[in-house]
């Protein structure tokens, strides 16, 4: 059964496409979201688990900002060469792989280069979807669709408190979720 009615217009249908191409580039601000606050509930079990000092902990919680000023400073460049929808594609692998590689660390430095890797990824969809967006958009609807982006980096903040408060009761070894890494690069292919 198809989500568009029979009788639609063409423009109808184009509204279709355009609205799920928009909702499936803004799910990279869900993971921006989620990803940087995500870590506010995984701090002190990941700090037990690796054996971490104060500064180190600081460290592995920060290495996700330093991927993300790369992201965005090189993701204008990497779209203008490869194309915006390939570079978020890109980005889906990125964000997933470093959802398994943050969920399975046994150093410091195993975490800390997952967190960059998600960095990179954020920072880069963080420029390239709301242009993604924009360019896809007809004008009558561009700004209500461009602001998907931004209702979804705060719902992935919300989903990530949601997911903190979870994590509080299932257990030390709950932190290592990657899920919505996961559906987000289902998504793209």
């Amino acid at each position: 059964m198809s989500a568009i009615p029979e009788a639609a217009t063409s423009q109808e249908r184009g509204d279709w496409y355009v609205l799920l191409a928009a909702l499936v580039a803004a799910t990279s601000g869900l993971l921006f979201g989620f990803d940087t606050a995500v870590i506010n509930g995984a701090i002190l079990f990941l700090q037990a688990q690796l054996h971490l000092t104060e500064i180190q902990t600081e460290f592995a919680v920060s290495a996700l900002l330093f991927g993300c000023i790369v992201g965005a400073a090189a993701g204008g460049w990497f779209s203008d060469t490869f194309g915006r929808r390939r570079v978020l594609m890109a980005c889906a692998v990125l964000f997933a792989l470093s959802a398994v590689g943050a969920a399975i660390p046994k150093t410091l430095e195993e975490f800390v280069a997952a967190r960059i890797a998600g960095g990179l990824a954020i920072g880069a969809a963080s420029v390239l979807a709301p242009l993604y967006i924009a360019e896809v958009s007809p004008a009558r609807i561009r700004g209500r669709l461009v602001s998907l982006n931004q209702m979804a980096i705060v719902s992935g903040i919300l989903l990530a408190y949601l997911a903190n408060w979870l994590i509080a009761f299932t257990g030390p070894s709950s932190w290592r979720g990657c899920l919505p890494s996961l559906l987000f690069q289902l998504q793209h292919f």
